[in-house]
């Protein structure tokens, strides 16, 4: 029975798999072919079917930045962005795309110490911290086998060194993964999606409105009460917005 189980889920894996490239490439095509709005119901199928991936959203972002859809650009670069932090592609189009939003918004300015560290720690996403350091456990263990069976002394030296550095890397991979997703958790972005948005002082409509968002903008959640976010800006500016008129962007 058990047998007979992992068959059918690697038959429906396949199968899946299968489905969305194919929906992955008759969204290309509508993408070259200049029809924006069927390539992206083709990516959302995608994502829909429970598939995240950089590429998709990139491609997403792409198609609302053609239909001059600029909320939604800007939310699925943001997304590909989480996934992989080093694409250019991805950092240059999300720059044209920030650049048509009406919000200009200063970023304060970090010490020598958090640039160094962020810089660091999110050279990559922690899934991929997380390779490295089960590629250097593995390559450990290999190089830690090869200096046994090694007969002379010069060999057997380099192969042990060289087992120990794969060690150290994958030690130092495990903790950036883990400082990279406590940081991952602890963050919790989201994008403006109403053309027009007031923040309040507090989380009521009676309260005085503090400053105005424009569709786009990209802010902080700090917390949640009822239908109210408590938002911060990279300018250090807090308020409180309806949650409605927001979409988080870490809702894989």
């Amino acid at each position: 029975m058990k047998k007979l189980f992992t068959i059918l889920f690697f038959i429906f894996s396949l199968n899946s798999w299968a489905q969305n490239t194919a929906l992955f490439n008759k969204a290309t095509e509508a993408y070259n072919a200049g029809d924006f709005n069927k390539a992206i119901e083709n990516y959302l199928a995608i994502i829909s079917a429970g598939e995240h991936s950089s590429a998709v959203y990139y491609n997403l972002g792409n198609a609302y930045y053609k239909l001059n859809q600029i909320a939604p650009s800007i939310y699925y670069y943001e997304k590909a962005l989480l996934l992989n932090p080093n694409d250019n592609d991805i950092r240059t189009n999300l720059g044209y795309a920030q650049n048509m939003t009406l919000d200009a918004i200063d970023t304060m300015p970090q010490t020598g110490y958090a640039k160094m560290y962020n810089d660091i720690v999110g050279f990559l996403h922690f899934d991929q911290w997380a390779y490295i350091a089960v590629g250097g456990v593995v390559l450990f263990v290999l190089l830690y086998l090869v200096f046994h069976f090694l007969r002379y002394a010069t060999q057997k030296r380099f192969a042990f060194i060289a087992s120990f550095v794969a060690l150290f890397i994958a030690i130092v991979a495990v903790i950036l993964a883990a400082l990279q997703y406590n940081d991952y958790l602890s963050d919790q972005p989201a994008i403006v999606f109403d053309t027009e948005v007031p923040v309040n002082s507090e989380p009521n409509l009676r309260s005085q409105q503090v400053f105005q968002l424009h569709e786009g903008t990209k802010l902080q959640v700090l917390e949640e009460l009822n239908d109210w976010y408590k938002i911060e800006l990279s300018d250090g500016q807090t308020g409180w917005l309806n949650s409605e008129s927001v979409k988080l962007l870490k809702d894989f």
